[in-house]
């Protein structure tokens, strides 16, 4: 079954719901607090109840709606640890597995870089990358812990080691595109392919990309699981 993608255009930002076939448990990954009845609809149009909810990281450029789908579904919050998201039931650790419905898995992959917690998760020859991997492209490295160092080590030694045929679904896309595989961005991204470490770098050094406007609103609202502190 493919993952159900859908999207913010207000963020550029993709949301994912994941189930196994003849199956009625579903996980949710990266949902943007706007959309939260959209993406409730779509789980109950075709008869499939949420267990988890999965961040990437902590957002800063949209608000989640983990913490609100969390109370209205009961589903558990997965999160990768060490990112500052406490409320979470699970703290999520490079080489875990989630375990859903009949027989589905998911594969945990720390994958720093573009901030210093971001996780990817790897379903049914699928990977769901957030920021660290886009579509011809990466996540920025110059804050929350970031590190281009560290992006192209997440890239080049886990993503770019799974088969050439596993299908990349973005955290966002800014050109109207929509999934990708390892097997072309190994070949052509415009910023990791062919591209040595030092190069990469200095890539990313000269970005010069401005700062997100949300940051201040969205980073401490996504530490929450999107709910306010005195929820």
């Amino acid at each position: 079954m493919n993952p159900i993608q859908l999207f913010d255009p207000v963020s550029s930002t993709f949301t994912y719901i994941i189930a196994g076939p003849n199956d009625d448990e579903a996980a949710i990954i990266d949902p943007v607090d706007e959309h939260w009845e959209r993406d409730l609809a779509h789980i109950e149009r075709l008869g499939l109840r949420l267990v988890y909810i999965l961040e990437t990281h902590a957002h800063a450029d949209h608000v989640t709606s983990a913490g609100r789908l969390r109370a209205l579904t009961g589903a558990k919050a997965a999160v990768p640890s060490g990112c500052g998201i406490p409320p979470a039931e699970l703290q999520l650790c490079d080489g875990d597995v989630i375990r859903f419905g009949k027989e589905e898995t998911i594969a945990v992959l720390h994958t720093p870089g573009h901030t210093a917690g971001s996780m990817c998760y790897v379903w049914r020859g699928n990977v769901f990358t957030g920021d660290t991997l886009l579509i011809d492209g990466c996540g920025r490295t110059d804050f929350q812990g970031g590190s281009a160092a560290a992006l192209y080590d997440s890239v080049t030694r886990k993503l770019f080691a799974l088969p050439d045929a596993t299908r990349i679904w973005p955290g966002h896309d800014y050109k109207g595109q929509s999934v990708s595989t390892i097997g072309w961005e190994k070949q052509h991204n415009a910023r990791l392919a062919n591209r040595s470490l030092a190069d990469f770098v200095v890539l990313m050094g000269q970005l010069n990309l401005p700062r997100p406007k949300l940051i201040d609103v969205a980073v401490p609202a996504n530490r929450n699981l999107g709910l306010p502190h005195s929820v």
